[in-house]
């Protein structure tokens, strides 16, 4: 059994993508360059529905982005003005915001999508901060690298990227 197999329980050589255009999973042999929607004969099912858990190809993530003067375009879609603070009072601001949502009870979780809709720079703030669904390549490496490391409910740490600084959180 090889490291492909043993993993996601597919046989090899084949892998798991996503089709975005379907919204669903696939499966691809890159030898024959061929592509079908059913697992491939061989496959140990139960094995690939674990891979799928603990390697999802998409998430659901929440987040509250605090732009700061170096940010890529240093505007909030909240308040549609420039935005002056620079990157140490973004951290900071962010930071408190974090302590206070990693100190609450179980009973207070929703207060995320609260904060998001008060205080994120980003456009999803009318959301509470949901981002919706979203594949490995579509975000900002960092980004995309913390969301992916999260379980579902898991908020993490200050995130910084080109946008501002983020705190995520992994509904799905």
């Amino acid at each position: 059994m090889s490291d492909t197999e043993t993993k996601t329980g597919l046989p090899e050589p084949w892998t798991v993508r996503y089709s975005k255009s379907k919204k669903r999973e696939y499966f691809f042999n890159p030898d024959d360059k061929k592509s079908q929607w059913e697992a491939p004969e061989g496959t140990d099912e139960s094995q690939l529905h674990e891979y799928l858990k603990t390697n999802p190809l998409r998430v659901r993530c929440l987040h509250i982005l605090i732009k700061h003067s170096g940010s890529r375009r240093p505007v909030s879609s909240r308040i549609n003005a420039k935005i002056t603070i620079d990157k140490e009072e973004a951290i900071k601001e962010l930071q408190e915001i974090h302590d206070k949502l990693m100190s609450q009870d179980d009973s207070k979780k929703g207060q995320f999508e609260t904060i998001a809709k008060e205080r994120s720079d980003c456009s999803s703030f009318k959301r509470g901060g949901d981002l919706g669904w979203f594949g490995k390549g579509e975000m900002q490496p960092p980004f995309e690298k913390a969301a992916f490391a999260l379980k579902v409910g898991e908020i993490s740490d200050i995130v910084e990227t080109d946008s501002g600084v983020h705190i995520i959180k992994r509904v799905a």
